[in-house]
């Protein structure tokens, strides 16, 4: 009777029957617990769990909410009696967590009762013990109706209890990160179009990082630098996790942008060193030294700090505010990029992170790009580039920044950034020595699945060789005049499994290398040289016979089925085939000239 006693000395004028019962329940469970026997604790939890459960399965009905709010309520005052034994209150903290949180996704009100219940137990208990029991509950409430009110006592309560612990503070805090940041991913990224929730919810999330900001300053040495560093790997998880889940709403985002912003220069990142990956690299290999990570944890929770970095710049490329809150200089960090195209290429690939994912916001997107244009400036790439350069290691990475942006010129609903993305592409390209360009090209093609894509990069090629200046001189391995642009217009117009190219799919890329082939063929003669090898008998034999002549013959019969025809089909495929087949034939004519040149010089 001495628990029923207590009861009786917190005030309560609830006599609803339901109340009533829990009391009976919290009575007898005490109760028993006082007398070693903790197996009621699992039936009180059931009936509580069916409370909360009631109410989240039926959000519209107000009188299972009420239900719910006076059972939590009732709750609350029985863990506030000051005479209640630890080894019940022990025993709560346990068991309690969990059930109690989700009473929060019910309503504000649950959501202040369920956050002051956490308070008292934490209060009560030993931080090191509540360390693990709130993670479990964290990763249990993510999976239930409304989770990111659900998770919401669970953080703050995380955050207190970071603080209040004594010993072993970096290795506490960095066993908790991966199961916050997991829950994060979970929860952020099924919110779509709740935007407010979201930012509520990464709101809580830098609580987080504010306390153990807290517990840094009670550290010292390598200790200090360690949490440092993992208080700021975590800000760029959370600032991808944000972006990639709001970022459309830039206006929305901007206040905790800002917020994430203030952590950067306090962990030791620069703006230099998130956009090329040095510092990124650096810490992570400091802060998970020890850690043998075979499972994968803290790779699979970290898994975006990349995206973050990347993000953490272009959102002060966006905002002076964001920019400042880091402290640092967009336009001195651009200036940079642009006169050092080592650190250009590490941008790049940096940006690739993002450019890449298919989550990230159009919005977003268009700032990313807008962003690389200006640090892949046309005029520094030109005067940056550097033939003794290693760049090797380099080279997949921009490769695959290629491949990105091109498709988001394919997939991009605005033309504007379709446009800018084309100037990007273009820019990027130019920035790679010569020596790579064509092996960047074929490789790009070869993965292509996109024959307008192919289209492009052949036009892109006919670009850049309009722009180079062409000299009699065969020695200047540097020019962009060699034999490998005929092996680029070969990938097209007869391709590697042999046989003509497949048409009408594929009239697009076979109409900018049958330019290219003309374009090469007509500047080469009218500059006499022969730096592409062109003009050579034995190459004009080969896409006379080859290429040109089956194309003809593909074209024609092709040409002659559907030009009759007045379905729509048809009519599309003559359209598309008209230019191919007036460019075929006008190339055609040029080689059989530049044959018989060659036959009447031998003669």
């Amino acid at each position: 009777m001495e628990s029923c006693t207590k009861l009786e000395e917190v005030e309560s004028d609830d006599t609803s029957p339901m109340v009533l019962s829990l009391r009976d329940s919290l009575c007898s469970c005490s109760n028993s617990i006082e007398s070693g026997n903790e197996s009621k604790a699992s039936e009180l939890v059931s009936f509580i769990d069916s409370i909360s459960d009631a109410a989240l399965l039926d959000p519209e009905n107000e009188e299972a909410e009420d239900d719910a709010f006076r059972v939590v309520s009732e709750i609350h005052r029985f863990l506030f009696s000051p005479s209640l034994d630890q080894t019940v209150r022990d025993v709560f903290s346990l068991e309690l967590p969990k059930a109690v949180s989700c009473f929060a996704g019910l309503s504000d009100r649950c959501l202040e009762i369920a956050d002051n219940i956490i308070d008292v137990l934490i209060t009560t208990s030993n931080p090191r013990d509540m360390l693990p029991i709130l993670c479990e509950a964290l990763d249990s409430s993510s999976k239930t109706i409304n989770a990111s009110r659900c998770v919401a006592p669970l953080l703050n309560g995380l955050s207190k209890v970071f603080v209040s612990i004594k010993r072993r503070q970096f290795e506490q805090v960095k066993e908790a990160i991966p199961v916050i940041l997991n829950v994060l991913k979970v929860i952020s990224l099924e919110l779509n179009d709740q935007d407010m929730k979201c930012i509520n919810l990464f709101d809580k999330a830098l609580c987080i990082a504010d306390s153990i900001r807290s517990v840094c300053e009670k550290l010292e040495g390598r200790t200090n630098e360690k949490l440092r560093m993992l208080v700021g790997l975590y800000v760029l998880q959370i600032m991808a996790l944000l972006s990639l889940s709001v970022g459309h709403n830039i206006s929305s985002c901007l206040p905790s942008v800002c917020r994430m912003a203030g952590f950067l220069t306090y962990s030791g990142f620069s703006y230099h060193g998130l956009i090329t990956g040095s510092e990124v690299d650096a810490m992570t290999r400091i802060v998970f030294e020890d850690c043998n990570d075979e499972e994968g944890t803290y790779t699979n929770c970290f898994c975006y700090i990349k995206h973050g970095a990347s993000l953490s710049v272009v959102w002060g490329h966006i905002s002076d505010e964001v920019a400042q809150a880091a402290r640092e200089n967009i336009s001195s960090v651009k200036y940079e990029l642009q006169t050092n195209q080592t650190a250009r290429w590490g941008a790049v690939r940096m940006l690739n992170h993002i450019i890449s994912s298919y989550k990230l916001p159009w919005e977003l997107m268009t700032h990313t790009i807008d962003f690389l244009l200006s640090i892949a400036d046309k005029n520094a790439t030109k005067t940056c580039n550097d033939e003794n350069t290693d760049c090797s290691i380099y080279m997949p990475s921009l490769c695959d920044a290629l491949q990105a942006i091109s498709k988001v010129m394919i997939y991009s609903p605005n033309a504007t950034l379709k446009k800018n993305a084309f100037e990007a592409l273009k820019r990027v390209h130019a920035d790679i020595p010569t020596s790579q360009k064509f092996d960047i090209i074929l490789a790009l093609m070869t993965n292509s699945c996109y024959p307008s894509m192919n289209a492009i990069l052949m036009d892109l090629v006919r670009m850049e060789l309009h722009g180079c200046r062409m000299t009699s001189d065969n020695q200047t391995h540097t020019s962009l005049w060699n034999a490998d642009v005929l092996n680029l217009v070969k990938l097209v117009l007869r391709p590697p499994n042999g046989g003509p190219p497949p048409l009408p799919e594929h009239s697009d890329p076979v109409l900018a290398a049958l330019n290219l082939y003309r374009y090469i063929l007509m500047t080469e003669s009218s500059g006499n040289t022969n730096l592409s090898g062109v003009l050579s008998k034995e190459n004009l034999e080969e896409a006379y016979n080859e290429w040109l002549l089956p194309l003809r013959t593909l074209v024609s019969g092709i040409m002659a089925e559907n030009r009759n025809d007045y379905d729509q089909q048809g009519t599309d495929i003559v359209c598309a085939l008209n230019p191919v087949e007036l460019v075929l034939y006008l190339c055609i004519e040029l080689v059989e000239n530049k044959i018989k040149s060659c036959n009447n010089s031998i003669v």
